[in-house]
């Protein structure tokens, strides 16, 4: 057999394969003995019919196609694996020469992960520190009364509603998403709302309904409503009076786990401590890649940057729910799904660019994952579901493994990047 490898533009290799004369009759008569085995001639079982008597009796054309599909997928997954391609999808076949008495010949064309030239990455992530993180007392007193309004005793009012009462409505316009009714409950005066909206609720009692308009400022956020007047159709619901509890030693202790309001500070802070120093975490390991990405010289196969385009994108779809669809969405800001997908384009390319550099710096560094800690993170992952009997058996265990596996090795290289930047 001979090869050569030609390198087309978009990471495509094109392979040019020729198996001789000797080994493309193996593999006819390889065929030709797989297909007697399911001749039925009379006089004869199934399956021990004489070869000479089946050639009378299987179609040559039979016996070629077969033989030639033997061919191209051996000879060609021997050459991915002798020349170590990282082929991403199915090659396409182009026979350029096939006859029973002369050897055999083929084109694959297959689009590979991009061979890059990686820069220096230990010097780049020295470069590159975490910074530190704090929390402010503001921010513990903002999350003890959000914990003090989460903890609210409402009795409810008959009477109208005034300035600072809790209340609870529901409202729609025909120029807001066409006009879906929408609910929603807050202090009134402190709802945000759009300017002369909450003026509007304040007098009407539980179970009032109004009709209004509102001319809409002109530097509002909402551009498709700015400057217009728009007509609005209220219901309050209900008018509530709304008791915060005291913050102080009783109400820590009513949260469970605190012997006094220190301790719940002192939990809130170590809260807020840890999800900052998780943000970080991201914003600084993003910012070490995006400085090894400026070195590199990119040719990000097509068919990968569009296969990854459309999963960020069916995760975004399906993260509409409860008051707005995904259409309700596409018409609000006035796009295509197909104008919609093709913005996540700059972060299916980082995201692609990212997964090979991890890659590459494990190749390079030699990480390895032991079949063990592969494992244990499956059983992690099963172990979520309450039915793990049934989970296994509809599950690609093979394809969880292997991003398992992958997942395991990009946070080994991470770890690697981190490590020099704290040197």
């Amino acid at each position: 057999m001979k090869s050569s490898i030609k390198k087309l533009p978009h990471s495509v290799v094109e392979i040019t394969i020729e198996v001789s004369k000797e080994e493309f009759d193996k593999y006819y008569q390889e065929s030709l003995l797989l297909l007697s085995k399911n001749l039925e001639i009379k006089g004869f079982r199934k399956g021990n019919v004489p070869l000479e008597i089946a050639k009378k009796n299987i179609n040559p054309t039979d016996v070629l196609n077969e033989a030639t599909q033997n061919a191209v997928k051996e000879s060609y997954l021997k050459v991915v694996k002798e020349e170590e391609l990282n082929v991403i999808d199915k090659a396409e076949i182009e026979i350029l020469k096939i006859a029973l008495d002369d050897s055999f010949s083929f084109k694959a064309k297959v689009s590979v992960l991009p061979e890059i030239e990686l820069s220096d990455y230990k010097k780049i992530s020295s470069s590159l520190k975490k910074k530190e993180v704090s929390v402010e007392e503001k921010e513990i007193e903002d999350a003890l009364n959000w914990l003090s309004k989460y903890r609210s005793k409402f009795t409810a009012l008959n009477r109208e509603a005034r300035k600072g009462d809790f209340v609870e409505i529901e409202y729609s316009s025909p120029s807001i998403e066409g006009g879906a009714k929408k609910e929603d409950s807050f202090v009134l005066d402190k709802g945000n709302f759009v300017p002369g909206f909450e003026d509007k609720i304040k007098g009407m009692k539980g179970g009032e309904e109004k009709e209004f308009s509102l001319l809409i400022p002109k530097d509002y956020f909402i551009k498709e409503l700015a400057g217009k007047d728009v007509n609005f159709k209220a219901k309050l619901k209900s008018v509530l009076k709304m008791e915060k509890p005291e913050i102080n030693d009783e109400f820590a202790k009513s949260l469970g786990k605190f012997d006094n309001l220190d301790s719940l500070r002192k939990n809130i802070r170590e809260g807020l401590i840890i999800e900052k120093e998780s943000k970080e975490k991201q914003r600084h390991r993003g910012e070490i890649l995006e400085k090894i990405q400026e070195k590199i010289e990119w040719d990000l196969p097509k068919g990968l940057v569009e296969a990854e385009k459309q999963r960020i994108f069916e995760s975004f779809k399906n993260s509409f729910s409860g008051q707005m669809s995904f259409q309700d969405y596409l018409k609000k800001v006035k796009k295509t799904e197909q104008e919609i997908k093709e913005s996540f384009d700059k972060n299916a390319q980082n995201n692609i660019k990212s997964f090979i550099i991890l890659r590459e710096i494990a190749k390079k560094e030699n990480l390895k994952v032991e079949e063990k800690e592969i494992e244990e993170e499956v059983n992690k992952i099963i172990g979520q579901y309450p039915d793990k009997d049934s989970v296994e058996k509809n599950l690609d265990l093979d394809k969880i493994k292997q991003y398992t596996k992958e997942r395991i090795i990009s946070e080994k290289a991470f770890n690697l990047l981190e490590d020099c930047s704290k040197k």
